[in-house]
């Protein structure tokens, strides 16, 4: 076996910065709706989250070996600045739609790098096309469905079992069970997304012959890809927490417990059998199935669609940008720095337009963010029509007035 090579140390701290940045960008999917409902504050809430994707890291090692041996071919001649190039498209990706707040995928920004970058310069043949249709493509259509589907029925029966009690008086049990199910994504989620980058530096060391092809990440893989993802998600991607918890839908303690159970139960169960599936889709599929369960709950289907649009463009965006930079990083050298280059500068010109209006953890404690009144729009009207909201007394306790929801936030801020 070779030592790591200079390329090969540069392909890896890149990996390592993409877990990074999978981590602040990611953080929403656990913690949104526990920081919107009160449940912990979100210095706390980002804490306990990143500890978790650390522990989840060392759990299973199935969508690890996905990545580095499942959708691209590891044996078809894969050098290692093909990888750089992938990267660089994920993390460009990723940054871009961070700082437009959207919850896109992570996950598949990887994918759709990887797989640019290797068309370009290897060819069609080095994607095994049967392991993308079947362990990326169907998964993300069917994973968000199937976690809105079980938060909407999961919510229906949360609300049926409570029917004529306080919800005041509820939602104290249901923000202690909100804890438990964010910590249980989280969790899920270093299961899921840490292996991803794991995935990716085994990837490069079977292609510079450091490790042999089929190998299992090795130890120090499976460390720096858990710290890597746990400190992005310590530092808070506020911006899309901001969107998950208020700008998608306006979740209650009961609704936030049945999004992160239905959420939590479909990431595990799809790291078990190493579906390499977007938790962010899946946990925004989650809050709009929740807001939905809920008599008399909008979905902003404005927030909603651009997010959709933005996970189709996701794969094909990601792959022209890593195929751009696989043309140059083919060149050799020079180009390899080029490509490095251009990313640096791309990424900080990104964070310099996002210093221009900050979103901090200080913005999720005002009761104003993301609640821009909006009209529920034709699919929410019919869901309505078929189970109006409450009238009468109970029409308070289940759609407050802005005035008694500023008062839970400002309890909550002190």
């Amino acid at each position: 076996m070779e030592h790591i090579t200079l390329l090969i140390g540069i392909v890896i701290v890149t990996a390592l910065v993409f877990d990074f940045t999978n981590g602040f960008h990611d953080t929403a999917n656990a913690m949104a709706t526990t920081i919107s409902t009160g449940a912990l504050k979100p210095k706390t809430a980002v804490a306990m989250s990143a500890v978790l994707n650390l522990v989840g890291a060392f759990l299973s090692v199935e969508v690890a070996k996905t990545i580095s041996g499942g959708i691209i071919d590891e044996t078809a001649g894969i050098r290692p600045e093909v990888i750089f190039a992938g990267l660089v498209g994920a993390i460009v990706w990723n940054l871009l739609t961070w700082l437009a707040g959207l919850p896109s995928s992570s996950s598949h920004a990887l994918f759709g790098g990887l797989i640019g970058a290797t068309v370009v310069a290897v060819g069609f043949d080095a994607v095994n096309t049967d392991k993308v249709v079947m362990k990326v493509l169907i998964p993300a259509v069917a994973a968000p469905l199937v976690a809105g589907i079980a938060a909407w029925c999961a919510t229906r029966l949360t609300y049926r079992l409570t029917k004529g009690r306080d919800e005041r008086e509820t939602a104290k049990g249901y923000r202690a069970g909100q804890i438990a199910s964010a910590a249980l994504v989280s969790l899920a989620h270093g299961t899921n997304d840490a292996q991803k980058t794991m995935g990716v530096i085994t990837l490069a060391l079977v292609a510079g012959g450091v490790v042999a092809p089929h190998a299992d990440p090795p130890m120090w893989v499976i460390v720096s890809a858990g710290l890597a993802i746990a400190l992005g998600t310590y530092l808070g991607g506020w911006r899309i927490i901001q969107t998950l918890g208020k700008g998608l839908t306006d979740i209650k303690p009961a609704q936030g417990f049945a999004a992160q159970t239905g959420a939590a139960t479909v990431i595990l169960a799809s790291s078990h059998i190493g579906f390499a599936l977007s938790t962010t889709q899946v946990c925004s599929g989650s809050i709009m199935g929740a807001g939905l369960g809920r008599k008399g709950g909008v979905v902003r289907w404005s927030t909603a669609s651009r997010m959709i649009m933005a996970w189709g463009l996701t794969l094909p965006a990601a792959g022209l940008v890593a195929g751009g930079a696989a043309l140059l990083a083919d060149q050799g050298d020079w180009g390899v720095a080029a490509v490095a280059v251009l990313g640096l500068a791309v990424s900080g010109a990104i964070w310099l337009a996002s210093r221009r209006k900050p979103v901090t953890h200080e913005d999720l404690d005002s009761s104003e963010a993301g609640t821009d009144a909006e009209p529920a729009g034709v699919v929410t009207a019919a869901l309505q029509a078929v189970a109006p909201p409450p009238a009468g007394p109970l029409a308070a306790a289940v759609s407050p007035s802005p005035e008694a929801g500023r008062a839970p936030a400002a309890a909550t801020a002190s």
